[in-house]
């Protein structure tokens, strides 16, 4: 025991100094950055200077008050050095937003520093990796909407850019080439592409209009020039959906008669006439829940959608199509996080949905604070994940499940499950009772 709490001790000791070393070499490029000023500084370069002053002073290297200084003396410089990219602020700004990561890997903050100062050198795929660390930390999808929409405005400025490259030979090297060049160098080189395509058409005499390549490029430069202008409009989704935890899932849903229902195809796999009349019965339950990319037809299925659950699945799931249709409420499921929060960037449509889940809603069967059932095999139906969630919940008077049931909705397994869990005397052919 003693030789265990020694090695702790030492091993504290040892990360303690290496955090002071961090700090130590973070002040002395502050200072070097002050030595090296002169003139008269501007408004921007004082408030610098003051938060490096705080800095200076700050210890312990560990301690709360000296992190926050960093990344306030880390803010000031990338101020200074913005707009108008000035090479020593903004070296500043990323020597100091390193070492706040180096301190704290999992600080936002840091991370979001980190990038916008890459992003202001011209280190486009390093923003990005720094925006996507710190969208991965967030606890909701809403927060960070700034740099949601900075990172899509890196992904679509760049893609201009590639094709503004791939239209004609001999472009800029910085259009052709772009990461490491200023914003300013590639306003600059885009300019120059097309420039020197329409002086090309003047000088061969073309009067007719532009051929369509060269329409593409101009309507590329447009698209570019709009973007980092006046960037992306805010997704209305941030003002039109709440994030939806857990605990406010169970609150809509308690004491209300809840039905899962399959798709109209599946309905139709039981045969002819297996669920005719069923629509209007559906549409009568207080929550309607329907799953994936389902279909409705109205005298067999009903018509309402109260929650659509979906579960992401493959390599890259953010790929698939948008989430177009409206519903009051959409559960996404997925694993990993990244991911899963990846995905919600890219395909919630815009007022889609009045609620989405949030993290504690994104794996409820293996979710410790939830079903938390760690044997069951992963990526199963969504379906199953829904059933087994409200299953936990416990809140609803009646739980029906409608054509999903030897439908191949369900893995044998779960079929199983379900077989084994409802209520025999209260179920039929088509309507399965859980409670």
């Amino acid at each position: 025991m003693t030789k265990t709490l020694s090695g702790l001790f030492g091993a504290r000791r040892r990360s303690a100094g290496r955090q002071e070393e961090l700090l130590a070499a973070a002040v002395r490029a502050a200072a070097d950055y002050l030595a090296g000023l002169d003139g008269r500084p501007e408004a921007r370069r004082v408030r610098l200077a003051a938060a490096i002053g705080t800095l200076t002073t700050a210890r312990p290297a560990s301690s709360a008050e000296t992190f926050d200084a960093l990344l306030a003396a880390g803010n000031r410089a990338f101020e200074a050095g913005e707009p108008g990219g000035g090479a020593a602020e903004l070296g500043l700004a990323l020597t100091l937003a390193d070492t706040a990561v180096e301190l704290r890997g999992r600080s936002k903050g840091a991370w979001r520093l980190r990038g916008l100062v890459l992003e202001a050198l011209g280190r486009h795929g390093d923003a990005i990796e720094a925006y996507d660390r710190h969208l991965d930390l967030r606890q909701s999808y809403t927060e960070s909407q700034d740099i949601v929409l900075r990172r899509d405005i890196l992904d679509e400025t760049r893609s201009c850019l590639d094709e503004a490259a791939r239209l004609f030979p001999g472009a800029p090297t910085a259009l052709a080439t772009p990461e490491g060049h200023t914003p300013a160098e590639l306003r600059t080189a885009f300019a120059d592409q097309v420039k020197a395509r329409l002086a090309h058409l003047d000088a061969h005499g073309a009067t007719r209009a532009p051929d369509p390549a060269t329409r593409r490029l101009i309507q590329l430069y447009a698209t570019y020039r709009r973007l980092t202008a006046e960037g992306r409009v805010p997704d209305p989704l941030v003002g039109d959906a709440a994030p939806l935890g857990a605990g406010p899932f169970r609150n809509m849903i308690a004491g209300k008669a809840v039905c899962l229902v399959a798709s109209a195809d599946a309905l139709g796999a039981l045969g002819p006439g297996a669920g005719a009349g069923l629509g209007a019965e559906i549409d009568a339950y207080d929550v309607v829940i329907r799953c994936d990319s389902y279909r409705v037809d109205a005298p067999t299925t009903g018509e309402r959608t109260d929650v659509h659950a979906v579960t992401l699945r493959g390599p890259t799931p953010w790929e698939g199509p948008r989430w177009t249709r409206e519903v009051p409420t959409r559960l996404v499921f997925g694993d990993p996080a990244d991911a899963w929060r990846r995905s919600l960037r890219k395909r919630l449509a815009p007022g889609a949905q009045r609620h989405i889940g949030d993290a504690s809603l994104r794996r409820p069967l293996h979710d410790p604070a939830l079903v938390g059932d760690g044997d069951w095999p992963r990526g199963g139906s969504t379906a199953f994940t829904v059933l087994r969630l409200l299953d936990f919940l416990d809140v609803n008077p009646r739980i029906d499940l409608i054509g999903l049931v030897g439908t191949g909705q369900l893995r044998p397994e779960e079929n199983e499950w379900v077989t084994a869990h409802a209520r025999k005397n209260a179920s039929t052919e088509t309507r399965t009772a859980l409670r």
